[in-house]
């Protein structure tokens, strides 16, 4: 009974499969595939043309239309989607919303020897900022976060 129906409303599946694959691409998969993507716009377009009346509503005008609609498809929009992807690699950010926390240091570091801090309920490793141009840094000194990386504060002394 299904596959009578889906027999006789040919142009209506095409479009269901399209959206299925669709989101199947960006629900599931994060845009990371692009295969779905194109098949999905491909399937949406044979559908149209079925229910359109331009295409006949058999199966191997749908697999024929979905092959050639999916390649026509990835032509048209290869170039558009590579240049919103963008040629260079990101920089690095040093914007940070902790970059000028001050806190006081629980233990002596130095360009050597790293310490730690806990804030947000997250352990961070202390390093002496590159700038600071110092060798070392007493416990109970204030400090200030010049830079961060994952899991790192870079500071120098306040004073």
């Amino acid at each position: 009974m299904i596959i009578e129906y889906i027999n006789q409303h040919q142009g209506e599946f095409w479009i269901a499969f399209g959206f299925t694959l669709l989101i199947i691409e960006v629900v599931l998969l994060g845009m990371g595939t692009g295969i779905l993507l194109f098949a999905g716009l491909g399937a949406l377009v044979t559908g149209l043309m079925m229910l359109s009346g331009i295409l006949p509503e058999t199966w191997m005008a749908g697999f024929a239309s979905l092959g050639i609609s999916s390649v026509l498809v990835t032509a048209l929009l290869w170039r558009p989607f590579k240049r919103l992807q963008g040629d260079r690699a990101p920089g690095q950010d040093r914007s940070s919303d902790l970059i000028g926390l001050e806190f006081v240091l629980m233990q002596d570091i130095s360009v050597l020897e790293t310490g730690e801090t806990r804030y947000s309920g997250v352990n961070w490793r202390v390093e002496i900022a590159p700038e600071a141009k110092l060798k070392a840094i007493a416990a109970g000194q204030q400090v200030t976060v010049v830079s961060v990386d994952v899991g790192v504060f870079r500071v120098k002394p306040l004073a």
